[in-house]
């Protein structure tokens, strides 16, 4: 009798579910990543295969990029000759001049304002005529007016504010005549605004384009291991377990794609500014072609593992429901 109850009753000790790698939470994480590393060992050839397609978007959305920032370099470049000359009738004196540049100064948008006086008009005039100084002759110093050159804030250099501006100066008494280029600066600001948008929608649809190649190649990371996906769900893993491993996966071939795509783009920047020379009518060195700032390149990064993750978690979608 005692026998039998020894061997039927219950025994109180609970049961000790077996731990990972380690416990807790560490031993999770521990898995998880051994877990990804295996998975692109055991299919090198399809991680090779979304890591390049990553690499290649990310490195048509960057050179994009490096055209798009050295021409909004070189907008600002061209911006600063966005100039307003204040013209006078007579040869300001010195005192003049500071009451001029004062009342200029406290109107809002300007930057810097230069004195040119009768004799240093006369000299630059000169100079733009070098070779004809015979259509000067009979020209005196008393004919060219004297003038303030406005330099503007980058602010204030779009259409609408120069309009604005040039309105405040001619409230300023003793001013004759203001020029400013008006159809330039419409021209300038139309082109920076195309510019734009032209980049705004090429930008837009590259990232749509990058986004629906990543997810449709890492489908095929998934698609070759769905009958160990449908086994792992069958023996009551949870969703968050089967999925954090292919997402980390897809993090590691996101970054490893971004970083391949940038050191590419930095080779090919170097090696365009040695070679460039040959077959262009310029140094790209000397005319101020930059590489993409740091703030870019970390973005790109960014942007590379978020790519693999999203498309993991989308390709991951069609094999386990949310």
């Amino acid at each position: 009798m005692n026998r039998w109850k020894k061997k039927h009753t219950t025994s109180t000790t609970p049961f000790k579910r077996p731990t990972l790698a380690g416990d807790g939470f560490r031993g999770k994480i521990a898995y998880f990543v051994s877990r990804a590393l295996t998975n692109i060992r055991q299919n090198v050839f399809v991680n090779v295969v979304t890591i390049g397609t990553i690499m290649l978007a990310l490195l048509i959305v960057s050179l994009f990029l490096l055209v798009f920032v050295n021409l909004e370099n070189a907008a600002e470049s061209w911006s600063e000759r966005v100039q307003v000359t204040v013209y006078f009738d007579k040869e300001l004196t010195t005192p003049e001049q500071s009451v001029y540049r004062d009342k200029i100064y406290a109107v809002s948008g300007t930057a810097h304002v230069s004195y040119v006086s009768r004799t240093e008009a006369m000299k630059r005039f000169k100079e733009r005529l070098r070779g004809q100084e015979t259509l000067l002759e009979g020209v005196r110093v008393e004919v060219l007016p004297s003038s303030l050159e406005i330099s503007l804030k980058r602010s204030s250099r779009e259409t609408e504010a120069v309009n604005e501006y040039v309105t405040k100066l001619k409230r300023i008494p003793g001013i004759s005549e203001i020029q400013y280029g008006e159809e330039w600066v419409r021209r300038f600001n139309a082109f920076l605004n195309f510019m734009r948008l032209l980049g705004g929608l090429l930008g837009g649809f590259l990232i749509i384009a990058v986004v629906f190649i990543v997810s449709n190649t890492i489908k095929l990371t998934i698609y070759a291991r769905r009958d160990e996906l449908e086994v792992m769900s069958l023996v009551g893993a949870t969703r968050l377990f089967i999925k954090v491993p292919f997402l980390l996966e897809g993090i590691l071939q996101g970054c490893a794609g971004s970083v391949l795509a940038v050191a590419l783009l930095y080779g090919l920047y170097e090696g365009f500014l040695h070679n460039a020379g040959s077959f262009l009518t310029f140094n790209p060195a000397s005319s101020g072609l930059a590489f993409l700032p740091i703030e870019y390149c970390a973005g790109l990064l960014v942007a590379g593992t978020l790519l693999g993750f999203i498309g993991s978690l989308t390709s991951l979608k069609r094999y386990i429901n949310t």
